[in-house]
């Protein structure tokens, strides 16, 4: 997953991780594996779908966001 105003954070799920990207954030879910097919769900708040097709250029080398909770350190 990267997002931001220029896709300047990314951070990688496994299965079974769960990922929340705020209303009005730009974001982009991408296969990180070019030899293994991609599956994911993806839940919106509303009912409308909404996907926008962004004219933007993502940086070269994104930061990396690691996730944590206080129950997976």
């Amino acid at each position: 997953m990267r997002w931001g105003d220029n896709l300047e954070y990314v951070a990688e799920a496994g299965p079974g991780a769960f990922i929340h990207v705020p209303p009005q954030v730009s974001n982009q879910e991408i296969n990180a594996l070019a030899d293994e097919p991609l599956h994911c769900v993806l839940a919106r708040s509303g009912q409308e779908p909404v996907v926008v097709n962004l004219d933007i250029t993502g940086v070269e080398t994104p930061t990396e966001v690691r996730w944590r909770d206080p129950l997976h350190r």
